[in-house]
């Protein structure tokens, strides 16, 4: 056994160091890790041993316990539209096409069938908004799209762990497992809400005043397993108890110290969990279906893309709708999850199992390649170039000697408060999804888009303006829109502010005389209330 955990561990850094070179998320290093060590030490048959199996379900356990501590309401309020109109519209649809071609066209059975189809139902949280983040794309319009759908897609897996519950239920009373279910999930709801609205915060004060690392890891660790076991014990899964208590952490001032502590535990459980997906793949079964594989890749991909885009195209243009669809495209790690509980429970059966595992790796292989080279595919595809902004309706069309703010950031926001305060009419324009919901939200007239864009600046109806206050705090992009505006307008009409005289030589030649340097006046004022 320890030469076994010794090698597991030896290959699966190499796998990861191999792959993380081509850009490739370790999910996959770890289910090549399971299948070298599977054929390596003749182990097929111990990932279906019980205490292995419980090992690598508390890796989805701590899973939705990160995503219950992400599960924010008011996050869910600004983007309900892309959550619970898009979000929704995108799991029901899939699962249905799914269901009607697996058991109707190909006679797959229906309990299999709907298994099947909620898998494929659902997408990459953890690739897509790793990279997203990284890239920068999570804060453009198709990422928050992306995100608003994802999100919706997270929440779904509470019902469907609850659905692979009852599938697997072999009794026949079906009234009687609905009055069941209903009574214990009002008593772990109760139980749980009780503990996290009059002792939770209590606790953790308790735990923080000992000033001791290790009391608060075991604290979270306790919280996270406890509720799972309440859940089993109640007819749940495991992952149900944990969700409901992530929320209920999230709610209190420890939520992000808990997330952080949680994560080492999370990745090595879930590497243990993908390990057991890849000890089950079977080559000979591949082999066998090689083909079947590849039209189900091929389907799958073509399907998905094909309903998120025209989701998605209902209210964005078309390069938005491309990149959101091309984005989401691939079948996700809880969908495995949601394999091998549905195997554990006998629902799934070989070979269909096995041809699923294979064909959501390589869809998922598939995903940084894709989203690496996104907007090149895109503007390969799509020739014309969309109108790529939004103008919210306090946008009046009949202004003139008005203002225009570009940038809806703590300056922009400041000066917009001010013109409001005199009444006096401005138009912003603001590249930052967030920042421009918050500027929706406080009715301001705003308008998405990036300003580098002369469709864009067209909408501010820039010529008639008294004044062009440019509040953008990156240098690069600064120059970008400067030049672009001492082309257009009088140079007397911008105004700009930066942070420093370094950022103000990045426009010199610009000859634009109104510049404000934002450390000069803090000085400034220093010095005189000094």
């Amino acid at each position: 056994m320890l030469s076994i955990i010794v090698f597991t561990l030896f290959i699966s850094l190499v796998c990861n160091i191999i792959l993380k070179r081509f850009g490739l998320p370790t999910i996959i290093g770890y289910i090549a890790t399971g299948t070298i060590i599977a054929y390596g030490f003749g182990l097929h048959d111990a990932v279906h041993n019980h205490e292995l199996k419980e090992i690598a379900e508390f890796g989805v356990v701590f899973l939705m316990f990160t995503i219950g501590l992400e599960f924010s309401i008011s996050h869910l309020k600004k983007m309900k539209y892309e959550v619970f109109v898009a979000g929704s519209a995108q799991i029901i649809i899939t699962s249905i096409i799914v269901y009607l071609i697996s058991f109707y066209m190909i006679g797959i059975s229906e309990k299999m069938s709907i298994v099947i189809a909620l898998a494929i139902a659902l997408s990459s949280t953890a690739i897509i908004l790793k990279t997203f983040n990284e890239n920068g794309e999570i804060n453009k319009r198709h990422g928050q799209r992306a995100l608003g759908i994802l999100i919706m897609q997270d929440i779904a897996v509470i019902p469907i762990l609850l659905l692979l519950g009852f599938l697997a239920n072999k009794s026949s009373n079906v009234s009687d497992i609905l009055l069941t279910t209903f009574i214990n999930a009002i008593i772990l709801l109760v139980v749980l809400y009780i503990l996290g609205k009059f002792v939770l915060e209590k606790f953790f004060i308790l735990i923080t005043k000992t000033n001791s690392d290790e009391l608060f890891v075991g604290t979270i660790l306790f919280l996270a397993i406890g509720s799972s076991y309440l859940a089993h014990q109640l007819g749940f899964s495991y992952s149900l108890g944990a969700f409901i208590a992530g929320m209920l952490i999230s709610e209190t001032k420890f939520k992000h110290q808990a997330e952080a502590d949680l994560v080492p535990f999370r990745d090595i459980l879930l590497g243990v969990f993908f390990i057991t997906v890849g000890m089950q793949i079977d080559f000979l079964i591949i082999a066998e279906y090689l083909h079947i594989i590849v039209v189900l890749l091929l389907s799958i991909l073509i399907l998905k893309f094909i309903i998120i885009f025209a989701i998605v195209k209902l209210k964005e243009n078309s390069k938005t709708s491309f990149k959101t669809a091309l984005s989401l495209v691939q079948v996700g790690e809880f969908s495995l999850a949601i394999l091998e509980l549905a195997r554990s429970s006998e629902l799934i059966v070989a070979p269909y199992g096995q041809i699923m595992i294979v064909t959501i790796v390589i869809s998922m292989i598939l995903t940084p390649i894709i989203l690496k080279n996104l907007t090149q595919i895109t503007d390969k595809v799509i020739k014309k170039e969309d109108a790529n902004f939004i103008v919210s309706e306090h946008v009046s069309n009949k202004v003139k000697d008005h203002v225009v703010i570009l940038g809806y950031g703590e300056f922009g926001q400041s000066v917009a408060k001010a013109f409001k305060d005199k009444n006096e009419h401005y138009i912003i324009v603001e590249n930052d999804i967030n920042s421009y919901y918050k500027g929706l939200k406080n009715k301001e007239p705003i308008i998405f888009g990036n300003a580098v864009k002369k469709e864009v600046l067209k909408n501010t109806y820039l010529k008639s303006a008294r004044k062009v206050i440019v509040a953008i705090d990156n240098p690069q992009k600064l120059y970008q829109i400067c030049s672009i505006l001492v082309k257009e307008i009088p140079r007397e009409k911008i105004l700009i502010k930066v942070h420093s005289k370094r950022e103000k030589s990045t426009i010199k030649e610009l000859n634009i005389q109104n510049i404000i340097v934002e450390n000069i006046e803090t000085s400034k004022a220093v010095l005189h209330n000094c």
